[in-house]
């Protein structure tokens, strides 16, 4: 995992592709809210939000 993380960033910064870690570091949010909502009291109200 550790190799993949430098090579996508090595990825952004030689192809100047900045445009990129708006949409993955959005992706993680939203991923982890589910990850970490799921299985708990507050989860029915995190699912009326969206």
């Amino acid at each position: 995992m550790l190799d993949f993380l430098r090579e996508f960033c090595a990825f952004i910064f030689e192809r100047k592709k900045f445009w990129l870690l708006p949409v993955i570091i959005l992706l993680m949010v939203f991923g982890s809210l589910i990850v970490l909502t799921q299985g708990t009291a507050i989860a029915p109200f995190i699912y009326t939000i969206f």
